[in-house]
């Protein structure tokens, strides 16, 4: 099965390191390598960008990362407006939105630009853009009324970035949270108990799948010990050989991070977003999870698109040449390199995909 929702090519300008990067064409699976500084999590990061746009926050979002200076590429000196465009096929056609952001004094934003269309199969560039103005500094695709942008904020909100490296002692996967609140796993990871609790509820054999790989992993896990207390749910569980019961405030980071990526990753796959970003899910995880994460990665990627950013070896290795891109810095700014297996036959004998990377044969090294 292959995804029927997907991202068929993005363009951005002037977003942090990515000074312009015209018409990347994404495909299934996508590991982003290169070294620190490069650009993967900016490029990850873009998306994290359009979902605060999505949700009406575009300005609380710009605020958190620092104010517009920090957000354009090497600042308003350099550059004073950054863009996207992105197209999202569907069985029927491609859904197309773009937009502009300009700087303002002191240190703001604003829309100069915001557009979207829908092109049918059958008959591609028939419809216009329809422009939604400039001057505002909240998305307006957000409210506006027709059939076409209602299904471009549904397909663009199908496309979820999830980190979940918050594993402090206030993070939201250690603490009780909403019963009610369950449906999805958030993108942090915080609602983790009860999205398990639904799951084990409603679907038990994806709640039996998810144990059955945390096990995998962890040997010495038993099962949850999930049950409503006020209508909250704490993550518990309990371990082979004890008869405690044991609480997410007891977990180790890697722990609770792994839990996190199975749940997410080994839910029923109809529950996937249509594209899922992962930024370095390899942290804290021993090399065995990380091959387990990786061949999970391999199965969504028959329901859905995946993009990765990845420093670990371990993780580029279970994935082919031709699922690479090579991010790298080329004087400021960041370039984006896929590679094709056809293209590196004459290695592919004597070298693994990790070995291509560790050799700089392929690039993406400091």
């Amino acid at each position: 099965m292959t995804p029927n929702i997907k991202l068929k090519h993005l363009s951005i300008k002037g977003w942090r390191s990515i000074e312009t990067m015209d018409a990347f064409y994404p495909t299934d699976i996508n590991i982003l390598i290169g070294p620190n500084g490069a650009g993967k999590s900016n490029f990850i990061g873009f998306f994290d960008l359009l979902s605060w746009m999505l949700s009406g926050k575009l300005q609380e979002r710009i605020t958190q990362l620092g104010g517009a200076s920090d957000v354009l590429f090497d600042g308003p000196e350099v550059t004073q407006q950054m863009s996207g465009e992105l197209a999202v096929a569907t069985n029927t056609g491609t859904n197309q939105y773009k937009f502009s952001l300009q700087f303002a004094k002191p240190d703001r934003i604003y829309y100069a630009e915001e557009a979207y269309r829908y092109q049918p199969n059958e008959v591609q560039n028939s419809h216009d853009w329809k422009y939604l103005g400039g001057g505002h500094t909240e998305s307006k695709l957000v409210e506006e009324p027709t059939k076409t942008a209602a299904v471009i904020r549904d397909l663009l909100k199908k496309m979820i970035v999830y980190q979940f490296h918050n594993t402090s002692y206030t993070a939201g996967m250690r603490l009780s949270w909403n019963l009610d609140d369950s449906r999805w796993l958030k993108a942090n990871a915080q609602n983790l108990g009860s999205f398990l609790y639904r799951v084990q509820q409603q679907e038990t054999a994806f709640y039996i799948r998810i144990v059955k790989y945390i096990k995998a992993v962890l040997p010495f896990f038993e099962d949850f010990e999930l049950y409503p207390e006020s209508n909250k749910i704490l993550l518990r569980w309990k371990e082979r050989g004890s008869i405690k019961v044991f609480n997410a405030g007891q977990a180790s980071d890697g722990m609770l991070r792994i839990i996190a990526l199975i749940a997410m990753l080994a839910q029923n796959p109809n529950d996937l977003p249509a594209v899922l970003f992962l930024d370095e899910p390899e942290l804290g995880l021993h090399p065995a999870a990380i091959d387990l994460v990786a061949g999970l990665i391999k199965s969504a990627s028959l329901h859905c698109q995946v993009i990765i950013a990845t420093q670990s070896v371990s993780m580029v290795n279970n994935f082919s040449p031709d699922d690479l891109v090579v991010i790298e810095r080329k004087g400021r700014g960041s370039t984006y390199k896929k590679y094709q297996s056809k293209d590196l036959i004459a290695y592919l004998d004597e070298f693994s995909t990790s070995d291509l990377w560790e050799h700089n044969i392929i690039g993406g090294k400091p």
